[in-house]
């Protein structure tokens, strides 16, 4: 198999196997974001495991089942001022946890402390009292950076769980999230690499929308799989993208959205995949991907011509994964989607924003500048509009961007 590409990815089944680990002793299915709000607030607290639909079997099957837990579940609490959206659960929300059950939910995420230090502590707490392991934030630096080790069916699992620390949030001298520094990540990796027998990382960063990766976050996972992770695994996009091999090792840049709500009609926002891991003593012996449709009230796993098309889809946008060039074109072509207009429209909106909300638009220019998604979007549109390229890409990066950003979904579906 080449170190790079997708040889031996069977589209037809989404599945990838590894000839050198022939034979799996368990199985952990990994899923994205989990936030138990707007159309999934009242579900999710009354009838837990309805939200799943026929996607729950697939998790239950699972040895060791983990999820990213977008939000603080928390009693009453003020919200941070921050760039974005704030989201929080209730207490009573854990349900939707327990009800899989999720063994390990991962915290490095731009919302788990949308409500402050308190509601992440009670959060903590809250997670502990019901047996689910943690991973990727804390209550100090160390404690956000520890990673998780346990054993399942007799292979250890290491996990490390990392996120951009978008609107400050990682971890300096107090609580907060293991914030984007790919040496300290690459450094948890090998430190747990002789006790463990498979290195899950999962990481919740990169552009929101897009279908490709963005270079900086290829780049950032490359050297993390050369550190000796074996699988790496993300989310934070709310919709699917590609995957491919880097140096040998399975890298699924977005996972979707999962039990995350969003008001829209558009197609890629509604839809996200599971993956199942096959592990054992000698490392990851095959992945599969199982995807699914988010529905106004519970999950929906693809089946026929959906199913097909999907994978179809997914695997334009992994194609070009398999070289830096092909990263690169990918995107150019959301940029030239984006263009002079949209970076003009966005400063005006945060100008408007801030002539009527001046903390909110403080923040939200300030996170343009110390994010890392945000900073390498604007610095690579002006660097192109500087030189005058920003309309210039293959076709094909281009038209791929506009379908992700623009494609609504049928009619008789739209929720």
């Amino acid at each position: 198999m080449a170190k790079a590409g997708l040889e031996g990815f069977d589209w037809g089944r989404g599945r990838w196997a590894n000839d050198a680990v022939p034979q799996a002793r368990a199985e952990i299915v990994i899923a994205s974001d989990w936030a138990p709000i707007r159309a999934f607030d009242g579900i999710v607290a009354r009838t837990p495991e309805a939200v799943y639909g026929d996607v729950l079997p697939v998790l239950r099957r699972g040895d060791l089942r983990i999820v990213n837990l977008e939000c603080a579940l928390a009693g009453d609490a003020s919200p941070v001022s921050k760039s974005g959206s704030v989201f929080k659960g209730r207490p009573e929300h854990i349900r939707g946890l327990t009800a899989v059950p999720f063994e390990v939910v991962t915290l490095a995420n731009n919302h788990v402390f949308d409500y402050g230090p308190e509601a992440f502590r009670q959060t903590l707490e809250l997670l502990a009292d019901h047996s689910i392991r943690t991973v990727g934030a804390g209550m100090s630096p160390e404690e956000a950076r520890r990673p998780l080790v346990l054993e399942v069916s007799g292979v250890r699992i290491g996990i490390v769980n990392f996120s951009e620390g978008e609107d400050l949030t990682a971890a300096v001298s107090g609580p907060g999230v293991f914030g984007w520094d790919i040496e300290a990540v690459a450094q948890s990796v090998r430190a747990i690499r002789p006790g463990v027998d498979v290195i899950l990382v999962v990481c919740h960063g990169g552009v929101e929308y897009i279908p490709f990766p963005p270079p900086y976050l290829a780049e950032a996972f490359r050297r993390i799989a050369g550190a000796g992770a074996d699988l790496i695994c993300g989310h934070h996009a709310h919709v699917p993208q590609g995957v491919q091999l880097a140096g040998g090792v399975p890298v699924c840049y977005s996972l979707g959205n999962f039990v995350f709500h969003q008001e829209t009609d558009l197609l890629y926002r509604k839809l996200g995949y599971l993956v199942k891991a096959g592990v054992s003593s000698a490392g990851v012996a095959h992945i599969e991907l199982v995807p699914y449709a988010i529905g106004p009230g519970c999950l929906r796993l693809l089946e026929g011509d959906e199913r097909a098309r999907f994978f179809e889809a997914l695997q334009k946008v992994s194609l070009p994964l398999a070289r830096p060039e092909g990263i690169a074109d990918a995107w150019h072509g959301f940029l030239r989607h984006y263009g002079i207009k949209g970076f003009r429209d966005e400063i005006a909106m945060i100008l408007d924003r801030m002539d009527r909300e001046p903390a909110k638009g403080a923040a939200m220019m300030r996170n343009r500048i110390t994010t890392m998604q945000h900073r390498e979007h604007w610095i690579g549109a002006m660097t192109r509009i500087m030189d005058g390229t920003i309309d210039e890409s293959p076709q094909w990066a281009y038209e791929l961007a506009v379908e992700w950003l623009t494609q609504k979904r049928p009619a008789r579906e739209a929720r």
